[in-house]
């Protein structure tokens, strides 16, 4: 049997119990003495059983009201700690910013210049990994990378991007000239395939095919994979430098050859209207590159 049990009761008792004072329970909720008295009294009805022993200037918990206390308490304060994590505190305004994972890992150590500067924006990043029709997850700020060619009103171009190669540390010595490239296991990250021909057919060279592939369907995982010695990697020169500079164990072994994409914001006017801070944010974004 599950007992039916306000929420408004549990937290008039806890308060009465903590306090041992219906009155002081009723000033620290905001309610009158008589509704904290009402909810112990309905409170103790639906379990059956006194939770407090009422004598003329003093209050005392009974037996099971001691051991339901400690209960009470536990489940209010997870509660509590639950909404508070998942819901708040809210910073005047929170904006939702889409993109790649290691568009987003790029972009992270820049962000403590902008709360130092826009401390009343919050920013909730969100990946973009295989988004198909059905994501509707709503967003103020979507990045992508999309080809340099691509026709669309909608995209305001951020940056023309460049990608190189990289390898783990103690391999990057193997790697001298474009040609010893063709000696290493390629590393291939799954919708981005064309990246090892590209840069191969830079310098007149054709991949070699091999019946061993090592495949991975973000940037980070196959610089992470590189780091470990499982091969090379061709990856954005942006986000290659940036796991250079945060210690990977990786180094970026070619000059940068032209992807021919670029990372675009997608435009969203109405977005843009209903929040200032939407504007502020991709104001600021443009200045990072």
């Amino acid at each position: 049997m599950r007992h039916n049990l306000n929420l408004n009761w549990l937290r008039s008792f806890e308060a009465a119990a903590r306090l041992l004072s219906f009155t002081g329970a009723s000033q620290e909720i905001g309610l009158t003495q008589t509704a904290v008295s009402l909810h112990i009294k309905a409170l103790e009805a639906q379990l059956g059983d006194k939770l407090f022993v009422r004598r003329p200037k003093s209050l005392q918990l009974t037996d099971v009201g001691k051991a339901y206390l400690l209960s009470v308490r536990e489940a209010l304060d997870t509660i509590e700690m639950s909404t508070t994590g998942l819901f708040g505190p809210r910073r005047a305004s929170t904006i939702t910013v889409r993109a790649s994972m290691a568009f987003i890992i790029w972009l992270s150590p820049r962000l403590g210049a902008f709360h130092h500067d826009h401390p009343e924006v919050g920013v909730k990043l969100v990946t973009s990994i295989w988004k198909g029709p059905a994501d509707q997850q709503p967003v103020d700020v979507d990045v992508i990378l999309a080809p340099q060619d691509l026709a669309r009103s909608d995209l305001d171009r951020l940056s023309d991007e460049y990608i190189v190669p990289v390898c783990g540390a103690l391999d990057a010595g193997n790697v001298t000239a474009p040609r010893d490239l063709l000696l290493q296991k390629p590393i291939h990250i799954l919708g981005f395939d064309d990246h090892w021909a590209r840069y191969l057919a830079a310098y007149s060279l054709t991949p070699e095919l091999s019946e061993t592939r090592l495949m991975t369907d973000t940037s980070v995982a196959a610089m992470e994979m590189a780091a470990a010695g499982l091969g090379c990697a061709m990856v954005i020169e942006r986000f290659a430098d940036q796991a250079v500079k945060s210690g990977r164990n990786i180094c970026v072994v070619g000059d940068p050859v032209a992807l021919g994409q670029s990372h675009y914001l997608v435009r969203a006017q109405a977005q843009r209207s209903r929040q200032p801070a939407v504007e502020t944010f991709e104001a600021w974004l443009r200045q990072q590159f």
